[in-house]
């Protein structure tokens, strides 16, 4: 039966006659709801990794973020504006991240009025015979119904076998008359867990296992919750490529997951007991889901990360060695000379020595060799210089005439 539209029912709807399906193909209400939860995390599977990516993007650039704080201390705005430019250079959309991930938070309230209503949503009646269904059974079992008018469509969904006749008049579809069983591992998915489990009255397994699975799912939260901060903290690298701590452990992104790590168990457990076991149920199993995946896509996307970090630490050791090598060959011209006496080692200086050697080598062989023939070898004349340099008649040397270029005229 088509049921009147509202906006919430484009999802509501859907999630009903998913709900409905798995469990008449379970017959297990809690099976349905586990496999509800798993196939829910599936589809959303795109959605978690892009929200997955853009977390790690964020882990990746704790260094760049510390170093512009370091940078630009109190100016607000500059940073700001750094900040913004640097996650357009690296491609991170800002908020990105934790958009997606409450993506599952944001499912809870649908799925938390077709658990609610489930003669509505499972059992496809309408609002107006849901509520005749209701006002059927309360009147007929009075006691079995409390204060809390939320949760009659959850008390009388079990209870439509036994008025059958009562309400075959008002049913629009046969099948309506089965009812809902929402027993699962002894535990009625149905009930709101309390915390009087502790009561000797009260004290059986079907109180236990109901008051055990909010703390459970809770206890998933910490856990999911420790796993990604922990591959997310070992993302942060120095420009060595190796794993950064101390820059990971006062990063942002750290530090709200601190505040996360809290925050988000606390509120399961607060949601856990004000709510049925069932919802309770599928947040532990989807929380469960999301660490396995979790880990999956950080192994997955981490190996570019490597490979980067593996290039970089490459290239670090390569510029070591140089400096090594470099090092040592300072070492052995110390070692060499000790005294550290240097001399000029210009290239036009080296090449001007080279010339007067070749020259005086030269002279020296034409004389040796007139002087084994007997011939007679006139000096060649050295131009007299007053610097008494030849090759730099110029410098004020020994015999500097500062009147050399001076005016020869005098006054008669």
């Amino acid at each position: 039966m088509i049921l009147a539209f509202k906006l919430a029912d484009l999802v509501q709807v859907p999630f009903g006659y998913l709900l409905s399906w798995l469990n008449q193909l379970t017959s297990n209400y809690g099976v349905a709801l586990i496999i509800f939860a798993i196939a829910l995390k599936f589809i959303l599977f795109p959605a978690t990794a892009k929200s997955k990516k853009s977390t790690m993007k964020m882990s990746r650039l704790s260094p760049k973020l510390q170093a512009l704080q370091k940078k630009y201390g109190n100016d607000q705005q500059r940073l700001n504006e750094a900040t913004q430019a640097l996650y357009k250079e690296e491609g991170v959309s800002m908020g990105g991240g934790c958009l997606w991930s409450l993506l599952p938070l944001l499912i809870l309230i649908p799925l938390y009025t077709v658990i609610r209503q489930p003669i509505q949503y499972m059992l496809h009646e309408s609002a107006e015979v849901a509520g005749k269904i209701v006002e059927t059974i309360k009147t007929a079992a009075p006691d079995a119904f409390g204060k809390n008018e939320y949760y009659y469509q959850l008390i009388a969904a079990p209870l439509i076998p036994q008025f059958a006749e009562q309400l075959k008049d008002i049913v629009t579809n046969p099948a309506t008359l089965e009812g809902l069983n929402f027993s699962f591992l002894g535990i009625d998915l149905g009930l709101v867990p309390t915390f009087n489990v502790f009561k000797w009255e009260t004290w059986n397994w079907a109180n236990i296992g109901l008051f055990l699975l909010p703390v459970l799912s809770a206890g998933g939260q910490v856990l999911s919750m420790f796993i990604s901060q922990r591959m997310n903290n070992s993302l942060v690298t120095d420009e060595k490529g190796l794993q950064d701590k101390e820059t990971a452990k006062n990063s942002q992104a750290n530090q709200t997951s601190k505040v996360m790590l809290y925050m988000m168990p606390l509120m399961s457990l607060w949601i856990g007991f004000t709510v049925p076991g069932a919802l309770s149920l599928y947040w532990l199993v989807q929380g469960l889901v999301s660490t396995a995946m979790d880990v999956y896509l950080t192994k997955k996307y981490r190996k570019i990360y490597d490979a980067e970090d593996a290039e970089r630490l490459k290239k670090h050791m390569e510029e070591e060695a140089i400096e090594a090598e470099k090092e040592r060959l300072r070492a052995e011209r110390r070692a060499a000379n000790p005294d550290g006496i240097t001399t000029n080692t210009s290239k036009k200086k080296l090449q001007q020595q080279q010339q007067r050697e070749q020259e005086a080598a030269k002279a020296a062989a034409a004389k040796e060799y007139a002087a084994r023939k007997g011939l007679l070898v006139e000096e060649e004349d050295k131009p007299n210089v007053m610097s008494g340099i030849p090759s730099r008649p110029y410098c004020k040397g020994r015999n500097y005439d500062p009147n050399r270029y001076a005016s020869n005229n005098t006054e008669e």
